[in-house]
């Protein structure tokens, strides 16, 4: 389920770390909350360039833990997302990724399995 709060810090631009854990330990990317998607699924997309450590991550493990958060209108809003991630490069959230985001190869679909507000 998608964290109350996310769709508040999304109106906002921040950064998103995200980590995948490959053989020797986490690894992290950043993206940006603008190029963030929620779905009606309650899913979020993410478009996906050239990762390709990332892609061997979510091969071998697909958990996923994400920070995001944005200064807003004064000390700032965030929260820490967990779940799982897919990345998929053909079906109707990799097209609502395309759309928006010519560039993108492909895209992590995001399962939230929990969460919580860092502030």
């Amino acid at each position: 389920m998608i964290p109350e709060i996310l769709p508040e810090i999304l109106k906002h631009e921040g950064v998103v770390a995200l980590s995948t854990l490959g053989e020797s330990g986490a690894d992290l990317v950043n993206t940006w909350n603008s190029y963030l998607q929620l779905t009606s699924e309650g899913e979020i997309l993410i478009p996906a360039g050239f990762t390709p450590v990332i892609e061997a991550n979510i091969a071998r493990d697909n958990r996923i833990v994400m920070t995001l958060g944005s200064r807003g209108d004064g000390a700032g809003r965030g929260c820490q997302i967990k779940g799982t991630v897919a990345f998929v490069t053909c079906g109707a959230n990799f097209a609502a990724v395309k759309e928006r985001f010519r560039w993108a190869r492909g895209a992590l679909v995001v399962t939230v399995a929990s969460s919580s507000k860092t502030r």
